[in-house]
């Protein structure tokens, strides 16, 4: 598995800049789900929200209790931050108690973090949803965007082009298909 190195005492500004949306996101009465594709990310994560006195929720593909987690965020409007291994976090969770998502890395394949973000638009989500990347410049994170773009646009093509040319079959492509 890969892990981000320690923090420690080395500033980093793209967790500066997190904290900074998180608190001002908490003074707006926003309402978050933090993804990462690193558990390790996560975990710097929660030292810092713990020394801010916010509550918040956590789950990853080990936690056991992923049902109960997501109903007392949604339920609990005190609870303005959800963590969320982006894996564990990408399907089979209704989080429509959220109103911000926050992708703190990025992963190549789009559809995941779709996913993710697709959990707050559920039926009963009330309020517009806002997505945040957090992408910092001249890295491989970068690449990795401008990757997900390309697989977009490769899906869009492909299906677009399928749909577009169901109606150019005759009733001999569909006997043979259907044959």
């Amino acid at each position: 598995e890969l892990r981000p190195a320690s923090l420690g005492d080395v500033p980093s500004a793209k967790t500066e800049l997190l904290r900074e949306i998180v608190l001002q996101a908490i003074d707006s009465n926003r309402r978050m789900l933090l993804f990462s594709q690193f558990t390790g990310m996560l975990k710097l994560i929660e030292p810092w929200l713990k020394e801010q006195g916010i509550p918040y929720e956590y789950l990853d593909g080990a936690t056991k209790n992923r049902l109960d987690k997501v109903n007392r965020f949604n339920a609990d409007p005190s609870i303005p931050i959800f963590l969320i291994s982006l894996k564990a976090g990408g399907t089979g969770l209704n989080l429509t108690g959220a109103d911000t998502v926050i992708h703190y890395d990025q992963w190549w394949n789009p559809m995941v973090e779709d996913q993710a973000t697709d959990r707050t638009h559920r039926i009963g989500q009330l309020n517009t949803v806002t997505a945040i990347k957090l992408v910092a410049r001249h890295t491989v994170e970068e690449k990795i965007l401008k990757l997900q773009d390309e697989k977009r646009e490769l899906f869009n093509q492909l299906v677009g082009g399928a749909q577009s040319r169901l109606g150019e079959l005759t009733a001999e492509d569909f006997e043979f298909l259907l044959g």
